[in-house]
């Protein structure tokens, strides 16, 4: 089996911390105009892609603006910057707990994407980071949920990113997280969840449905106290929202969460109340690089633990 030549890389720069979009134009479409493409594949507006065409924002490998009439290649790259969104500011910082040659490993918080997606471009940590520590080849190794807060691990250079990324691949990773959600004295623990969820793209919830298990969760009962509860959750597997899923499944959903059991209104933007109960707090790997051992912390606090009144109001 032949593999696909890398990518070239770009002749932009990034802007904000955040890389130029690349489109590669596929084998087996007609068009006769690098321009026709995307005005049919990008769906910008009316005039969008013409103007920018036309101020020269988008260019080739060689960095030299594409005109209106340049041919159709197949295989050929293109680059240009998005218009990033109005992004509301999340206020609460991304806090750096090491970084050496090879890796960043951060805390993140609540209400902050990992990396750039949808609505969320230049507000994520993967931004926040570049911008900050001056890395613009710094990528993330794994994600975490927007709402869920807690240790990620970043690498520094691209070449040895695939060695990061097997880590959690090959369940190579030991990950540790904490919840906040009602006590059940009838629920017992620890206990072992094993169950098949699947997640159908453009639908908010995964669900779990028959079959062999591809979810697999330790829930441990930490301590409780006036009807709630802090909880060890020890994923072995790493599907979409599974913590989440399988909390819930036990009659114990995560306080905070606008999912499970039920999907809640929106909330307005700027409203950075009442996060998700979740936490990664723990991350533990052997360095495939260096070989050395390491084992990272978030200090962070559940609210809804530590205080309650002034979460939930």
């Amino acid at each position: 089996m032949r593999r696909r030549a890398p990518s070239p890389p770009s002749p932009l720069p990034q802007r904000d911390g955040v890389d130029p979009v690349r489109v590669r134009l596929p084998a087996g479409d007609a068009w006769a105009t690098v321009r026709d493409h995307l005005v049919a594949r990008l769906a910008a507006g009316p005039g969008v892609i013409d103007g920018m065409l036309d101020a020269g924002l988008i260019v080739d490998v060689s960095g030299r603006p594409v005109p209106r009439d340049m041919e159709y290649r197949p295989g050929m790259f293109v680059w240009f910057h998005r218009d990033l969104p109005a992004e509301e500011r999340v206020p609460f910082e991304v806090n750096v707990l090491y970084r050496d040659e090879h890796v960043v490993v951060a805390d993140k918080p609540h209400f902050l994407a990992t990396t750039p997606r949808g609505s969320h471009v230049a507000e994520t940590a993967l931004a926040r980071l570049r911008r900050r520590l001056g890395v613009p080849t710094l990528t993330a190794a794994h994600r975490l949920d927007r709402l869920t807060a807690g240790v990620v691990l970043f690498t520094v250079r691209p070449e040895e990113r695939g060695a990061y990324q097997s880590l959690f691949r090959d369940r190579r990773v030991a990950k540790e997280y904490e919840a906040v959600a009602p006590y059940d004295p009838g629920l017992t623990l620890p206990r072992t969840v094993r169950s098949r969820i699947v997640k159908e793209r453009g639908v908010l919830t995964a669900r779990e449905v028959e079959g062999e298990p591809n979810a697999i969760s330790r829930i441990e009962l930490l301590e409780h106290r006036e009807g709630r509860a802090r909880y060890r959750l020890t994923p072995c597997t790493g599907q979409t929202h599974q913590l989440r899923v399988h909390m819930n499944a036990s009659g114990v959903p995560i306080l905070g969460d606008p999912l499970y059991p039920v999907v809640t209104d929106p909330v307005a933007a700027g409203d950075f109340r009442r996060p998700l109960q979740l936490l990664a707090r723990r991350l533990e790997f052997t360095d495939p690089v260096t070989g050395r051992e390491h084992r990272f912390v978030s200090p962070r606090e559940l609210r809804a633990w530590s205080s309650y009144d002034a979460w939930a109001q």
